[in-house]
């Protein structure tokens, strides 16, 4: 969105240098009192750009289980999804949720909508109660009563309440694995304990997986997954 096309081309032959060619192509959060370029003003047109300007890349994009807060309704939000889709995004990683039903609900409306690309399901560990008050108003998430009410019997034990979302985001997990899920998405903080603690508890569960199908875990650190735009 504040990126020109130069400025983009340029990152890309620098990405290259390095050997990297796989990116997450986002519109990414609206700055109050900034003006956007124009160039990108939707993440599909980024996505239609880096495809035709450097083919070579694999083009990761977002999509939204409980709907993006800017779009009109889902009708309208997996619209938008598909047009990146077919501007060259090769597989797509969630916003975060906390009930998995919505990520099964959206992976059909995928589906009928021809989206048949991996769809990775992102997954938070909320660890404190202000992280996930701050997580929930910025992305407009729900909360299931199942967490709410682990929220409101932990929040007052830091101990507890770690080790609570880690429960939580591995039954989340092990649940998606079993339901064959095409990959998981830690988002982690910067907390790479969290994420070891994580994997150790899913490994079994994966290489279970894996003996029948590919699915894998990948992790980011410091983003927090807020309006990441169609």
């Amino acid at each position: 969105m504040y990126q020109t096309r130069e400025q983009v081309l340029n990152l890309l032959d620098n990405l290259s240098e390095f050997n990297v060619k796989n990116i997450l192509g986002l519109r990414g959060d609206k700055i109050p009192g900034k003006q956007p370029v124009g160039d990108f003003n939707h993440a599909n047109d980024l996505v239609a750009f880096v495809h035709q300007n450097r083919p070579d890349f694999s083009i990761a994009s977002a999509c939204y289980p409980n709907c993006h807060p800017e779009a009109t309704g889902f009708v309208d939000d997996i619209a938008h999804l598909r047009t990146k889709v077919d501007a060259g995004a090769d597989h797509l990683i969630s916003q975060l949720f906390f009930d998995n039903q919505a990520f099964y609900d959206f992976q059909e409306k995928a589906e009928i909508a021809g989206i048949h690309v991996p769809i990775e399901a992102g997954i938070m560990p909320c660890t404190n109660k202000k992280q996930i008050e701050r997580i929930t108003q910025i992305t407009g998430v729900p909360l299931p009563k199942k967490f709410s009410a682990i929220l409101d019997r932990y929040q007052n034990s830091k101990e507890a309440m770690r080790e609570a979302g880690i429960a939580f985001a591995v039954d989340q997990i092990i649940d998606l694995v079993s339901e064959g899920v095409d990959g998981i998405h830690l988002y982690t903080m910067n907390h790479a304990d969290i994420a070891e603690r994580i994997w150790n508890a899913t490994k079994s569960v994966f290489d279970a997986a894996n003996a029948r199908t590919r699915t894998t875990m990948n992790y980011t650190g410091t983003e927090v997954p807020g309006f990441w735009e169609h």
